[in-house]
């Protein structure tokens, strides 16, 4: 929450908290406050009216010291949704995930039988990563040879440079290209 909402929200809540007590106030009788009591004469002169507007006043005053007095939980994050917190004894390293897509295309590139690639990365709660490859093959290319040697090398990559656990590399073949290898 920014603060001008915190501002708004404490004038709000301490507004409804004046107003509550001021009703409860004329409704038990304790205070006789001739104006106010002349402006909501005719609601709470009834007993059972009385009763409700006690009440609801009651649970408005609730609500108001709680926003005044309890702070939302902050939402306690050990990395981004963009980038992998890694720690140890001597600080924090962050390692983003375009860092880690870089890492794998590099290891694509290298690749004689890909025409064309794209990779996502996907995080999971213990930081492990999910490498996830979309691709062209080309036409004289092994795929069952080309993806095993294409996760086990994007695993490695990243295991030596980052020091990541790679969970998995998902290779999705979309076409094979017609055309000749040029690498």
């Amino acid at each position: 929450m920014n603060k001008l909402n915190k501002v708004i929200l404490d004038v709000f809540s301490i507004i409804i908290l004046v107003i509550g007590i001021c009703i409860n106030l004329v409704a038990v009788k304790w205070v006789d406050l001739t104006t106010i009591y002349n402006i909501i004469k005719y609601g709470i002169q009834t007993e059972p009216s009385s009763q409700i507007i006690l009440i609801v006043t009651e649970i408005c005053m609730l609500f108001a010291i709680i926003a005044i007095f309890v702070d939302s939980p902050k939402k306690k994050t050990t990395r981004t949704e963009r980038d992998v917190l890694m720690q140890n004894d001597n600080g924090k390293l962050m390692i983003s995930r375009n860092t880690i897509e870089n890492l794998a295309n590099s290891v694509i590139k290298d690749f004689s039988g890909v025409k064309e690639s794209s990779t996502r990365i996907q995080l999971d709660s213990e930081n492990n990563v999910i490498v996830i490859i979309d691709l062209v093959a080309t036409k004289d290319v092994i795929i069952k040879e080309l993806t095993l040697n294409l996760q086990n090398s994007i695993k490695d990559v990243i295991k030596k440079s980052s020091d990541l656990e790679v969970k998995e590399v998902n290779v999705r073949i979309n076409n094979i290209s017609q055309e000749e290898n040029q690498k």
